[in-house]
């Protein structure tokens, strides 16, 4: 080995550390330097959920979570329960009048104001979970819902998803469409209007309240979520009748409404950072339902729960029942009918497509499971 080659241990290891230094120092300034150039920023957030239901209301806390750690602790969001601040079914006009800056929610607790508000969140009988997600992130979804929303001086972006939710308890069976007269039931959004085609007396009521209106008597029956959800909320006690499945609720999309005027307040990175976090929060908060719901949906079953899939009668005079309202609706809102008209190529192709190698695929596997094999 010559001199120019030999390698001298004491040079290396003294050049090294003088790199070293200057790199740690750089990386010393440079964060300061970036922190200095995000101003610091609090806002509130009403979310319609309870603390109890730590998947739902935990989309708003996670978005939260993941803006303050982006930051450095610049971005805060303090999320407050429903009820808090604000009653859980008003979060989202709390949010457009300014009361606070945003609003953990979903869109159709505000269809009675405008129809429109359900788009974005669910329909009855249209997209599941994956679907959604497809058509939101690349099919011009939350654009879409977006331009609707700036009448309402909101923006928002989708942060959690259920998935496919249950069809509710009932405190008697269901046998046929006839057992759905005079029903007086808990639903949420356009279903409402959906099952009252039925004969159905829908009743709207903030999560935490549905129990005791079960308990007493004053409703028949309440839909809610899925068995994670519901296992919490104890239903099982008091309407053993489980049904499935949630046809009105495919996909329902849980969003962070943001008041308008704050929103255009922020630089583009906090804009950035804030559809990155929401996006995260969106899937994986459908990953949390979709790990927890399989182990409460086996303990309700074994605390009382009475598991039924809805009558044949009820899912197709429901189905038919939902495009009745659709019609309705579009024929008297634009903004409704702009994005109804828009989704509807793509669950057509959605449904085309899945009908092959993915529910092909899970068809096979569940006949494994129930043949003991998994």
């Amino acid at each position: 080995m010559t001199h120019t080659t030999r390698f001298d241990r004491r040079t290396f290891l003294s050049r090294a550390s003088i790199g070293g230094a200057a790199a740690a120092a750089g990386a010393g300034l440079a964060a300061p330097a970036i922190a200095q150039e995000m101003p610091s920023i609090s806002w509130r957030v009403a979310s319609s959920f309870p603390k109890s239901l730590d998947t739902i209301y935990g989309s708003g806390l996670e978005v939260a979570d993941r803006m303050r750690e982006a930051t450095g602790g610049k971005f805060n969001m303090q999320v407050f329960a429903a009820g808090e601040l604000v009653p859980g079914l008003q979060a989202i006009d709390a949010a457009t009048d300014g009361t606070v800056e945003v609003a953990n929610s979903v869109g159709y607790y505000s269809w009675g104001k405008d129809p429109a508000f359900a788009c974005g969140a669910d329909l009855p009988f249209t997209m599941n979970a994956r679907a959604k997600a497809a058509y939101n992130y690349h099919g011009g979804g939350i654009d879409a819902y977006n331009q609707f929303l700036a009448s309402q001086n909101l923006i928002c972006f989708p942060c959690g998803n259920t998935g496919t939710q249950m069809g509710g308890w009932y405190r008697k069976e269901i046998n046929s469409i006839a057992d759905m007269q005079g029903l007086k039931m808990r639903i949420s959004g356009l279903a409402g209007r959906v099952v009252e085609k039925l004969g159905v007396v829908p009743q709207q009521i903030a999560g935490g309240d549905i129990y005791p209106a079960l308990e007493k008597g004053t409703i028949d029956a309440a839909e809610w979520v899925g068995p994670y959800d519901d296992e919490k909320l104890g239903f099982q006690k008091v309407a053993p009748y489980y049904y499935y499945p949630g046809f009105w609720e495919g996909g329902p999309t849980v969003g962070m409404f943001i008041n308008m005027d704050k929103w255009n307040e922020l630089p583009d990175i906090y804009k950035s950072l804030m559809r990155t976090c929401c996006q995260a929060a969106d899937q994986n908060t459908l990953a949390k339902y979709d790990f927890k719901n399989p182990t409460s949906l086996k303990n309700l079953a074994s605390t009382g729960a009475q598991l039924r899939p809805f009558p044949e009668d009820v899912l197709m005079a429901s189905f038919d029942a939902s495009r009745e309202v659709y019609d309705e609706i579009a024929g008297e809102n634009a903004e409704f009918k702009r994005m109804w008209e828009a989704m509807k190529p793509f669950i057509n192709d959605w449904y085309l497509y899945s009908q092959t190698a993915e529910y092909t695929y899970d068809t096979l596997m569940m006949i494994q499971q129930r043949n003991g094999k998994l």
